[in-house]
């Protein structure tokens, strides 16, 4: 079977990588062939797999940087949108799913000529509640908020292809975020980061603008061995007395989409989906004594209590090594980690603040460019970085947070996430790599900055 694994956008070649591992694995090799196609050159969005129907539920289960997993049911080429008509109806859903549960469709396109895909998605949802109800006698119901099962629709200039949504809720809903910042980031963009910063359990994290503990949590997960998917099939089981009744119902509701697909109720790949999950707990059982090397900090107390809350709904051990302080402050945590480097990685929130200390005369400056006019503008990686007029007092405070990290952090590795393409001269820091990458549909860059000590600027 084809599926093809959704992703943000700039993760392809590290999902591709992930993926190469996941297929590899015993439990998984044992299920039958698998193959990964090669990351492609340019933004797919996805990346392209083939192999028995459980692997789709290994990669739901395993996957820290997909988005969905999608099972490829047709690809035609169409004209019209009775042409999509027909190919929906062509396609025996009621082997999939019956007609008491609910569906939704959605519809992505890229040059498509149809001029209206709402009336495109209308079509296709006519087409299979019309199968449905031929096979059935009954029809099957719509629902956009929170249906049984999820149809994906991929339109572009000439061909259209129907794909079976085998997550259900997106994979970066991991089941522990019940509270979240203005702008949280999104987990499997965060697991895509981490890969890209080349970091392994056994180094040194930090995270200076934690927020809710996104970048934390990942890697505490990475490091304990813990599927991404672990919550949602109940492989660790919510024991936290502070979850709301609310949340631990969401968790409970949310699992997977296959879950509620009739081939995936077999017998065997009952049986296929438990061997999966055991070998998921031995692995977790291994390591659940590991050591990690992962602390954070923030200037907002809120957000520091938002953090450990995360950590303890993911069943993390113990409270996540956070503190409040000002960006402009940070050292390394010497009894963690003194004469050692490691990797700094942060997601300077949009809009969020840098403070001045100075009691109720704080003025706060926002971290890049507040009106986000470089934000909004849409450039390749070879386009130079813009300088966009700042503030002279907020200048300082650059000038302060660049200093700290040159003082502090010699011989680490700085990643940055942002959508202020001039936020290296804002620091005058020159990055030594910068990678497209998108957060939702803003296009932003993930900034590597290698931090020189004294000595070694001056020997050169």
């Amino acid at each position: 079977m084809k599926f093809f694994i959704v992703c943000p956008g700039g993760l392809e070649a590290v999902l591709a990588q992930e993926l190469e591992e996941i297929v590899t694995r015993p439990e998984i090799k044992a299920l039958g062939r698998s193959s990964v196609e090669p990351a492609p050159s340019s933004l797919t969005g996805g990346i392209g797999v083939e192999g028995p129907l459980a692997l789709s539920m290994a990669i739901n289960l395993y996957s820290r940087i997909a988005s969905r997993v999608l099972l490829k049911m047709t690809d035609e080429p169409y004209k019209s949108e009775d042409d999509l008509y027909r190919q929906a109806k062509a396609i025996g859903w009621e082997d999939w799913f019956s007609s008491n549960q609910t569906l939704r469709v959605d519809i992505t396109a890229q040059r498509s000529p149809l001029k209206s895909l709402n009336f495109a998605t209308l079509r296709i949802k006519d087409a299979i509640v019309d199968r449905l109800r031929e096979q059935t006698g009954e029809r099957p119901n719509i629902d956009t908020v929170n249906p049984d099962v999820r149809i994906q629709v991929h339109l572009t200039q000439q061909h259209a292809t129907i794909y079976l949504d085998t997550s259900g809720e997106p994979l970066f809903k991991r089941g522990w975020r019940e509270e979240k910042g203005e702008a949280p980031l999104k987990e499997n963009l965060a697991a895509g980061i981490l890969r890209l910063t080349n970091w392994q359990a056994s180094m040194l994290l930090y995270d200076p603008m934690c927020g809710s503990g996104t970048f934390l949590i990942e890697a505490a997960q990475i490091a304990l061995h813990i599927p991404a998917g672990a919550l949602r099939a109940r492989i660790l089981e919510s024991s936290n007395q502070n979850s709301t009744p609310s949340w631990k119902q969401s968790v409970t509701q949310t699992g997977f989409g296959f879950l509620r697909l009739k081939p995936f109720l077999s017998t065997l790949e009952k049986k296929n989906w438990q061997t999966l999950c055991d070998a998921a707990k031995t692995e977790m059982h291994q390591h659940q004594n590991d050591p990690i090397a992962i602390s954070g900090s923030d200037i907002n107390e809120k957000m520091i209590a938002m953090c450990k809350a995360n950590w303890q709904r993911a069943q993390l051990p113990g409270l996540p090594m956070v503190r409040q302080l000002d960006a402009i402050a940070i050292k390394p945590n010497v009894d963690l980690i003194e004469g050692q480097k490691g990797v700094m990685v942060f997601n300077p929130p949009y809009g969020e603040r840098l403070a001045m200390k100075g009691g109720d005369s704080d003025r706060p400056y926002s971290f890049g460019d507040s009106k986000a006019t470089s934000m909004q503008k849409r450039r390749t990686s070879r386009e130079p970085l813009v300088k966009e007029p700042i503030d002279p007092k907020f200048a300082t405070l650059l000038d302060q947070f660049s200093k700290q990290l040159k003082d502090h952090f010699a011989g680490w590795e700085i990643f940055v996430l942002t959508a202020d393409m001039g936020l290296p001269g804002h620091l005058r820091m020159k990055e030594s790599k910068r990678t497209p990458l998108f957060n939702g549909p803003l296009e932003c860059r993930l900034f590597k900055f290698e931090i020189r000590g004294r000595s070694d600027i001056q020997k050169s």
